[in-house]
C-alpha cells in the first residue's frame, strides 16, 4: 500500500497512497459495497446545507480570518462549554482548521523540535505517522492489547472483548526526549473509548513528565457505550492540551473539511503561527454553516448517536451471525472482525481480493500497525452507511461464509463476482 517515490524526501518515503484511498478506489472500480473508508452515505441535515447556501448568497465567499470566522469560533467555544464544561476564549483559544488533519499537522509542526518523541497509541491512524515525520519528530508507538489475547479483558468466541490500554506500557514508553502524547479517543480503528480511570492515569503521567497532549476527538458524538470525556477535563490537563475535533463525522460533511483546535492562549499562538502558512483559511461559507450546525438542539446529537448505535448493532449482529468474532466497539464509525471463518487468514490480501470477488470493500487492521502478526486476520468495517447498504454487505459476506463452511478452508478464495443490486446512494 506504499511505494518508493524517487524524489520524495527520505522522512516521507514509504507512505505512498493511503489504504483508505486504495480500498475506495477498488470499491468504485468494482461497484462494491464500501465498508472501508469512513465517510457517510448521507448528506448533512437540510438546515445545515441551507445555511451554507445562504452564506454564499450573503457574500461569504472570500478568505475567512486566519483563525476562523468569528461566529464559528464562538460556536465551538459554546459547544465545548455545553458538552464538556470546558471554557475557551473564542478570540484567543479557538482556531478553525481545514479539517482535523490540518489541526494535528499544524500542532505537531509548531510544538515539536527535530528529534522530539511523540507517543501514539497503536493501532495508529496513518495521518499521525505522516504528520510526525513532517515535523521531524520521532514516533513512539504504545500498542493497545488486542482483544482475545493475554492482558485483554476476556470475552467469548463471538465477542473476544475490547482492545485495552496498558497504562504501565504507556509509562514505560516515556523517555527524556518525549515531548507530547497524541491521543485518539474514541479510537480509530479499535472503537476503544477511554474511561475516567484511564484518562486520569494518562493525565498523571503527562503532569509528572511535563508532557503536552494533543487529542483527536472527531468521534466525540459517536459514543455508544460509556461517555466521551476529553483529556483536557482531567486534573492539570487543560493548560497543556490541544483539543482537536471537526464537523465531518457528526454532521455528515466530511468533504467540507471544517475542523478546530482548542487550547490555552500560549499553545494557540503556536498553532496559529504554523497554520497560517498551511492553508491560511478556507471553506468560508461552510464555516458559517457549521456555526449554525453546532447550535443544534440536544435531540439532534442524541439522534446522531442513536442512528449509529443501531447501525453498529446491526453490523455486529450480522457479522457474528455468519460466524465472525467481532471486537467490542464502544464508539467511532468502525467495528473490527476476524475473517478466518470466511476462509481467509490474511486480512490485507482479503481486502484487496474482496471488492472484485464478492463486491465488498473493507480495510485490514494491519494498515494501522507496524507488526501485522497479532492482527493478521482482523478487518475494519465501517458502520456509517444506510442500513440497506450494511445489510447488502452482510448478505454478500454471508454467501462467502456459507461457501467456506461447505467447501473447507481456503476454497472460498475462488474468484467470483456477485452482481450489484440496485440500491439508494451507492457512493
Amino acid at each position: 500500500m506504499s511505494s518508493r517515490a524517487p524524489h520524495l524526501v527520505s522522512r516521507l518515503q514509504g507512505f505512498g497512497t493511503s489504504v483508505f484511498s486504495e480500498m475506495t478506489s477498488l470499491a468504485i472500480r468494482h461497484d462494491a459495497v464500501n465498508l472501508g473508508q469512513g465517510f457517510p452515505d448521507t448528506d448533512p441535515p437540510p438546515e445545515v446545507i441551507a445555511a451554507a447556501v445562504q452564506a454564499m448568497r450573503d457574500g461569504h465567499n472570500q478568505y475567512a480570518p486566519g483563525p476562523g470566522v468569528p461566529a464559528l469560533r464562538a460556536a465551538v467555544a459554546a459547544h465545548q462549554q455545553r458538552f464538556h464544561g470546558l471554557a475557551y476564549d473564542p478570540d484567543t483559544e479557538v482556531t478553525v482548521t481545514f479539517g482535523a488533519t490540518e489541526a494535528v499537522a499544524a500542532t505537531l509542526l509548531s510544538l515539536c523540535e527535530v528529534g522530539d518523541e511523540v507517543l501514539v497509541l497503536e493501532p495508529t491512524y496513518d495521518a499521525y505517522t505522516a504528520a510526525i515525520a513532517m515535523a521531524g519528530a520521532v514516533e513512539r508507538r504504545v500498542p493497545l492489547t488486542p482483544p482475545g489475547t493475554s492482558g485483554a479483558p476476556r470475552g467469548d468466541a463471538r465477542d473476544p472483548g475490547p482492545w485495552h490500554l496498558d497504562v504501565d506500557r504507556l509509562a514505560a514508553a516515556i523517555g527524556p526526549r518525549t515531548r507530547l502524547l497524541l491521543l485518539n479517543s474514541p479510537h480509530n480503528p479499535s472503537g476503544l473509548v477511554l474511561d475516567a480511570a484511564a484518562l486520569d492515569a494518562i493525565a498523571a503521567l503527562c503532569v509528572e513528565h511535563d508532557l503536552l497532549a494533543v487529542t483527536d476527538e472527531v468521534y466525540e458524538h459517536l459514543v455508544f457505550d460509556g461517555e466521551h470525556l476529553p483529556l483536557a477535563t482531567r486534573a492539570g490537563m487543560r493548560e497543556r492540551t490541544v483539543t482537536i475535533s471537526s464537523a465531518g463525522k457528526t454532521f455528515s460533511c466530511t468533504g467540507w473539511k471544517i475542523g478546530w483546535a482548542c487550547a490555552p492562549a500560549a499553545l494557540t499562538t503556536a498553532v496559529r503561527t504554523t497554520k497560517q502558512f498551511l492553508s491560511f483559511a478556507g471553506g468560508t461559507p461552510f464555516q458559517h454553516a457549521i456555526a449554525v450546525a453546532l447550535a443544534s438542539p440536544d435531540e439532534f446529537y442524541a439522534q446522531v448517536t442513536g442512528i449509529h448505535r443501531r447501525r453498529r448493532d446491526l453490523l455486529v449482529a450480522g457479522l457474528r451471525g455468519i460466524g465472525l468474532p467481532v471486537t467490542g466497539s464502544a464508539g467511532t464509525y468502525f467495528v473490527t472482525a476476524d475473517i478466518r471463518a470466511l476462509g481467509h487468514d490474511d486480512a490485507q490480501a482479503f481486502c484487496r481480493w474482496a471488492p472484485g470477488a464478492i463486491g465488498v470493500a473493507a480495510v485490514p487492521a494491519s494498515a494501522f500497525v507496524r507488526d501485522p502478526a497479532p492482527v493478521r486476520s482482523l478487518v475494519r468495517f465501517a458502520i456509517c452507511k444506510p442500513e440497506s447498504v450494511l445489510e447488502e454487505g452482510l448478505r454478500r459476506l454471508g454467501e462467502l461464509a456459507s461457501s467456506a463452511a461447505s467447501t473447507g478452508p481456503g476454497a472460498a478464495r475462488a474468484e467470483r463476482r456477485v452482481p450489484s443490486p440496485d440500491r439508494e446512494d451507492p457512493r
